[in-house]
């Protein structure tokens, strides 16, 4: 494998795993790999965007944040799977609930990821792309979960391109937020759609592990200090998804 390093991550294809945790904040990157990996090293850091390789119960597993939105992704995940040779790029970050079936701080595992965003445009397609999760991914990350005994929900998710909108997004009280949840949906956030189309356009694996943060019927909200280091579940979640996936990887 060629191109490496890129003008975003400065390493080698040996440095990263199959399997890479992606949140967005960097900071939440270094918590993850401090908090949880064997002997984790840093593998890259430019832009302060930290990756960092280690061990979790055995299975090689590495983690490096993606920054925010579907172009910081994007960057990021294609790198992963076209350069660096990824197999499968967990999302761990934080969404807003939009129905009342997940609650502050649930898991929501994204089956799927509507968006308000352009980018499909890039592939030229005759018609409207559904950006889904791999399968064996997601259902995994399911298994998981009830082992954990977590409390978690499986759908809809909108991966949105702006965060502060003129008067008609998903913010609470605006009509966009109704018809999201009429539909279904049961969280916003604003990457998972981007890593699915890269997933899909590469033919690697992808899926999303959101925390409900905040709550766009209730108001209610964790700081900032919590999103980034009290997400546990979500990332011992996605941790066991990675040694699951590399267990049935050696068992094939």
């Amino acid at each position: 494998m060629s191109g490496y390093p890129t003008p975003h991550i400065d390493a080698s294809p040996a440095d990263f795993a199959p399997t890479v945790l992606m949140p967005g904040d960097p900071l939440r990157s270094r918590f993850i790999a401090e908090t949880f990996l064997e002997s984790p090293r840093l593998v890259n850091n430019v832009r302060g965007v930290q990756g960092y390789t280690g061990t979790y119960r055995g299975t090689p597993v590495s983690v490096m944040a993606s920054g925010m939105g579907m172009p910081s992704i994007g960057i990021y995940s294609y790198e992963l799977y076209t350069v660096f040779g990824v197999e499968n790029i967990i999302r761990v970050g934080s969404a807003g609930g939009m129905t009342d079936k997940v609650r502050l701080r649930d898991v929501v595992l994204a089956e799927g990821a509507c968006t308000d965003s352009n980018y499909a445009h890039d592939y030229r397609l005759p018609g409207t792309f559904a950006p889904v999760a791999d399968f064996d991914l997601l259902r995994t990350a399911a298994d998981q979960a009830e082992k954990l005994g977590l409390s978690y929900a499986v759908g809809n998710v909108v991966s949105s391109d702006v965060f502060y909108h003129d008067g008609q997004g998903v913010a609470p009280g605006c009509s966009a937020a109704d018809q999201w949840r009429k539909m279904g949906v049961l969280a916003v956030e604003m990457e998972a759609a981007a890593l699915y189309m890269n997933a899909a356009r590469t033919g690697k694996r992808a899926l999303a592990v959101l925390t409900v943060s905040d709550h766009l019927l209730t108001g209610e909200s964790l700081p900032a200090e919590a999103r980034q280091t009290s997400f546990t579940d979500m990332m011992k979640l996605s941790l066991e998804t990675a040694v699951a996936m590399a267990e049935k990887g050696s068992a094939r």
